[in-house]
Parts: structure tokens; sequence; C-alpha cells
């Protein structure tokens, strides 16, 4: 049995809402890496700046840089700026006031940045790129930063000290505008333009070998998250969570991504054993990129955004879920079961309506309510049926991109546990023990299945309480 709505889930097309709206982990390491290296130039320069002493070891006022000093000209400084990761470098020039400001910009980074700075925007900036850009007249003391979402809160910031200035602004929040957060008794009735998402998941395609091909548009949309409440979201294909793979051991995934949003996005898939510089590479507005992996081991994947900052693109909505199936003929065979489906845990960020989730609170861990297939409360509003004698194997997967998830179901024990690679239990049921939850740290995934013998509402939940409380909270509904 199954939830009453749409067409069953899995890889295809989700149920579009009621009413539209406008609109391995090597190379995550590596990242960090290079962002802990380009902090690193940037503090030994800001000491170098605040000695007094340029490249030459004598005194000097000019601001040094690694690829240059500022240069005076009359009225106008010229600095020269490199973009190294997630930082400006130098990020901070200091000049007479009534000065006009050039920067000549280069974009070591391996995805498009901007500067925008005294109401003047440089544009984007592609990798490789140098650009020179007239800043005009500052008279006090601001500060610019590049506007690509989730950039500034990550450092992204470039200060201009005038000298005799009295006031300075100051790098704040990129958005911090008030938002309403539905409380719990708004969360627990329907209401208009809500479209739950199908749990139901589809089986693995036979025989085993088969190559999956898909074809996914990334594109960011205005969206109904939350009861009320609308925002944009990052999409891979129309969906969030995002589609997702069914498969056999053994079976083919090529995967053709076309970035039709507004920045640059990419893509990881976890189950994926593959060179991460080709594909998880960065994909440009307009471009696109085929990632190819052969599924080698079984069990349940995450895949994500794999651009920085990757917690800002995860709270957007750009992860999903693989799901591959043990052999046929292996000891760890799934059993047969009435029926399959997936619960992707996440945390909820709401945000202005064309802004999204808000890149500084995300950065803080700020998060507003919790999910599971990204709406608060979705199954409590849509109940999930069954009759008693019912199996179901559930399928979880925690996407974070913080928080942990305990999964419980309330009046029921799981018979079996796999998470991550291994059953914890099997058929414990038989030998008269069971398990009460299931730990899923971020990233990992696992499955339980349990029997409902007798009729009633039984509430699934993550026993973080708080978290069930804001929305990781729903209901299996069993009849005779």
């Amino acid at each position: 049995m199954s939830i009453p709505i749409g067409p069953a889930g899995g890889a295809g097309p989700r149920p579009a809402p009621k009413k539209p709206v406008g609109g391995d982990k090597d190379v995550e390491w590596a990242s960090w890496v290079l962002v802990g290296l380009a902090i690193a130039t940037v503090v030994t320069l800001a000491v170098l700046a605040s000695s007094g002493f340029g490249s030459t070891g004598q005194a000097t006022t000019q601001a040094s840089t690694s690829s240059g000093q500022a240069v005076t000209d009359g009225d106008t400084v010229t600095q020269q700026v490199s973009i190294e990761g997630m930082l400006f470098a130098p990020n901070t020039v200091e000049i007479p006031a009534g000065s006009t400001l050039v920067l000549e910009i280069t974009n070591n980074d391996s995805q498009n940045h901007d500067l925008a700075l005294n109401g003047i925007n440089t544009g984007l900036i592609s990798p490789g790129d140098t650009v020179t850009q007239d800043f005009g007249v500052f008279d006090e003391s601001t500060a610019g930063w590049c506007t690509v979402a989730g950039h500034k809160a990550m450092g992204m910031t470039f200060d201009v000290t005038v000298t005799g200035a009295t006031d300075t602004v100051t790098a704040g929040g990129t958005n911090t505008a008030a938002v309403d957060v539905p409380g719990a008794g708004a969360r627990s009735v329907d209401h208009e333009g809500f479209t739950p998402v199908d749990p139901v998941l589809a089986p693995a395609p036979a025989p085993t070998g088969t190559v999956h091909e898909y074809d996914w548009n990334i594109t960011e949309e205005v969206r109904q998250i939350a009861p009320g409440h609308e925002q944009v979201v990052w999409l891979f294909d129309g969906q969030a969570p995002g589609p997702t793979l069914r498969g056999k051991l053994g079976d083919t995934f090529r995967i053709t991504l076309h970035n039709k949003g507004t920045m640059s996005h990419s893509i990881d898939f976890h189950a994926g054993e593959v060179n991460p510089d080709t594909n998880m590479a960065q994909i440009p507005v307009g471009e696109s990129l085929t990632y190819e992996f052969v599924a080698d081991r079984y069990g349940v994947w995450m895949y994500h955004c794999a651009t920085a900052p990757m917690s800002l693109h995860i709270a957007n909505g750009m992860f999903g879920a693989v799901i591959i199936d043990p052999p046929a003929d292996s000891a760890d065979v799934l059993s047969d079961v009435d029926e399959e489906y997936l619960l992707v845990a996440s945390e909820m960020f709401l945000g202005e309506r064309e802004v999204g989730a808000d890149a500084q609170r995300v950065n803080d861990r700020d998060y507003d309510l919790t999910a599971f297939n990204f709406y608060p409360n979705q199954y409590d509003l849509a109940p999930i049926e069954h009759k008693v004698g019912d199996t179901v194997r559930v399928w979880l997967m925690n996407v974070g991109p913080d928080q942990s998830l305990s999964f419980h179901v309330v009046g029921e024990v799981f018979d079996t546990v796999f998470s991550e690679g291994r059953y914890l239990i099997r058929d414990a049921g038989t030998r008269g023990t069971g398990s009460q939850a299931v730990d899923v740290s971020v990233a990992q995934g696992a499955f339980v299945e349990l029997t409902f013998n007798a009729p009633g509402s039984y509430a699934f939940v993550n026993h973080q309480m708080t978290d069930a409380e804001k929305g990781q909270h729903g209901f299996f509904t069993v009849t005779d």
C-alpha cells in the first residue's frame, strides 16, 4: 500500500505544485585545504601591510599584494587583486579621501566570482580572466563583496579604508530581513498550494548491468517549501530532493547536467569512484557536463552539488539519493516487502522569496525547520496508508547539512536495520529482539524493516525531539 497521491516516486517525474509560483570526498577536503592556504596568504599580506614595509624592506604607504603594489597616479589609486578560493588577496586597500580606486582583479579560482563595491559591479569574472574596474571616487570607508550566493558569508569581502574618513561601512549579513516561521499549528493542517512528495521507491530495473542514462537541467526556481512560504530553491531536474537513482550492483549510470541557473553548479555522487577533477568540475552557466560511474558497491548513497559553499547549495535543495541493490544470489539480498519508501532528512532555512536560504544563517547553523523530503510535516498532512500485516522497508538518507537523524517509529520495533554497508540486525523478531531507533549521521544512509501488527496511527520521527517538532515527523495510518 502507498500514500494516496500521484504516481509512484523514484526516478520518475514528480507532481507539480497546485499553485505554480514565479519562479570519496577528497574533492571536498581539498577545497577546504585551498581555502586554508588562501586565508594564510591573506593573513601574511595583512601583517606585511600593517608593519609598513613593502617587498623591498623599506617603509612605504603602498599596499603589498601577491601580484604587485597599489600605484598612485594623481588622484587615482590602482591595486592588483587576485581571487584565491573564497578570498580576495589582498582583501583591503587604504586610499586618501577623494581618490578614485581602480582594481585589476584576476580570478585564480575554478568558478565565477564578481565584486560589488561603491555601487559598481564588475560582472562575473570567469576562471583565469582578469578584469580592470574603475570603482569611482571614495569619500568614506566602505566594504564590497562577491555577490554570488554564499560567497560573502564565506569571507569574500573587500574593504576600502579611506584616510581621514569618520564613517565606516562593513560587510554584514547577506539577508537580514525577518522571515515568519510557520508554527506547529500551521504545519498540522492542509493549506493552499501543498503537493506532497511521493515517498514510494520504485524497484530497481532488471537485469544487472543496465545502463541508466539521464538528462537533467539545473535550475533556480521559486517554490513553496513550508506552509505559506515561497522562496528560490536550486534544483536538479526540477526536484528537491533530486531524482532518486535506483539500480543493481554493476549497473552504469550516465547523467548529463545542463546548467540553466545563474551561477556555477556541479555534482558529487558518493556512489561513484571516479576522478573528481573531471566528473565534479564546475559547470558554468549555460554549459553541460556528463558524469558517469559504475555502481560497484551497494547501499544508499548521497549525491549533492559540490560547489562552494556546499552547505548553501545543499540547504537550497541540491541533493538526492542513489540506491543500489545487493546481488540476488548474495547473503545480503533484500527480503520481500509489501512496499519501499525513501525519506531524505534535511534542515530547512527560510529566506527572502527572491534570495532563498540565507547564506550567513546557513553558515551559522541557524535553521528554522526540519523535513523529510524537503517539506516539513508533509506526511502529517498526507499520511502513508497501510493494512495490518504489511511489511515495509524505509530507506533513509540524511543530507544535513549539519544535524543528525535518530529515526524511530512510535509503537513499532524494527526487525531489520542496515546502516552504511552492513546489517546491524536482521529478522530480529524471530529471535525475540529488535531495534527502537537507527542513527544516521550527515551524508550517511540506512534502511529499516518493520511489520504493522495492529490498526492505528504510527508516527515516524527524528527522536532528536526538537527536530521532530520542527518538521521531521509523519504518520503511517494502518487499517484492518
